[in-house]
């Protein structure tokens, strides 16, 4: 297994676990934020893998666009 897939697979992981981690106790924003920066994060990984980049800095540019969309969004998907 090469370090790239490795990596991504570990950012992967990792942000499904963050994902499912103490979220009984949040807002739905908190949720929201939390869910759309998990799913930022490995969908960063994934492209950044694919595209020959750098997986961790896929995962963290995704993982910070998508917490912010996450936590700008209402529960219609519609901006607050």
């Amino acid at each position: 297994m090469t370090t790239r897939v490795a990596t991504a697979k570990l950012a992967f992981i990792s942000a499904l676990l963050i994902a499912t981690a103490g979220c009984s106790g949040l807002s739905d924003r908190e949720q929201r934020a939390l869910s759309g920066g998990a799913i930022g994060a490995a969908g960063g990984a994934a492209i950044g893998l694919l595209t020959g980049g750098s997986a961790v800095t896929g995962a963290l540019i995704g993982g910070a666009g998508g917490a912010a969309v996450g936590a700008l969004t209402g529960k219609d998907g519609k901006k607050k």
